[in-house]
């Protein structure tokens, strides 16, 4: 067994992320799902519900992926019936985005899915609503800010 406690945190918060993925991705497989389609399918369902119909650069800014793979996600999700899209009426550039009723279906599904993978990957940590995921969650969005000032 390695010695996790000498890793610096950006090599632990990587290999965790991987690990986190590959849990997703084989948690989601039965739907025809990888973790990166359940980054697109699950915001768009969310914004979608909530009457919008996004482009997808907006979708891109939503999830934080870059406008180009977010069109090729969206490509493969268009392939596997669970999203649908059209040219824009005002904007010739732009792709606006909605869900079939498949891809309603299997995002709630996967959502599901996924936040029952996420109570039990923080089991560990007392689970949702302990202490320790509060302070974690607090932890990991300080983190994220801090890069994203860095990238600035």
């Amino acid at each position: 067994m390695q010695d996790r406690e000498s890793w610096t945190t950006g090599a632990l918060v990587w290999h965790l992320s991987l690990r986190w993925r590959a849990g997703v991705d084989r948690a989601l497989a039965h739907l025809g799902l990888t973790h990166a389609q359940y980054s697109v399918l699950a915001p768009l369902h969310s914004l979608v519900r909530a009457g919008e119909s996004p482009s997808q650069r907006e979708l891109a800014e939503q999830t934080g992926l870059q406008p180009i793979y977010i069109s090729k996600l969206v490509r493969a999700l268009e392939r596997s019936g669970f999203v649908s899209s059209e040219r824009d009426t005002r904007d010739a550039r732009a792709v606006r985005l909605d869900l079939t009723k498949e891809g309603h279906r299997t995002a709630l599904q996967a959502k599901e899915i996924v936040r029952q993978l996420d109570h039990e990957n923080t089991h560990a940590l007392g689970g949702e609503g302990g202490r320790e995921i509060a302070e974690l969650h607090r932890a990991l969005v300080a983190l994220l800010d801090a890069t994203d000032a860095a990238d600035e």
